[in-house]
């Protein structure tokens, strides 16, 4: 999916849903990323919730406060907060799906992300590393 902070309709998209993931990248640990939310409250709950087996069972991590954008042209101030979401070293040879959504939390009432219905999804996939030409016959890489 294409990067939603990317999108033409970012904005709108969150005044609508309150919340909605902005970015996401991934790394031989897991998958890292943000997600913006409206603040409508001080006190608020961010958390994604991601399975690797259609759903079958499911994790929930807590997101944490990064920053406050302020308010402008006309929109409320928005709080960005940051996740990780470990993905097990066995499940990256196996090209299993990671799906997930965006959950907050905020004055008794919960908002999510999901893509449009269609949960945020990944393809785990292994690349080989390339050693770089000018170390293929160094000495430091059998040491």
């Amino acid at each position: 999916f294409q990067q939603p902070a990317d999108c033409p309709d970012f904005s709108s998209r969150l005044q609508e849903q309150q919340v909605c993931l902005e970015r996401v990248t991934s790394s031989d640990l897991g998958l890292s990323g943000t997600i913006q939310v409206r603040n409508v409250a001080f006190e608020k709950q961010v958390s994604v919730r991601y399975t690797f087996n259609q759903w079958e069972s499911l994790h929930e991590v807590c997101a944490r406060w990064h920053q406050s954008i302020p308010a402008k042209n006309g929109q409320d101030q928005v709080d960005v907060f940051t996740f990780f979401l470990p993905v097990p070293p066995f499940l990256l040879q196996l090209s299993t799906l990671v799906q997930f959504a965006a959950r907050y939390q905020v004055n008794g009432q919960e908002y999510w992300d999901n893509n449009r219905g269609k949960n945020y999804t990944l393809t785990c996939q292994t690349h080989p590393l390339k050693m770089p030409r000018e170390c293929e016959e160094s000495w430091i890489h059998f040491i």
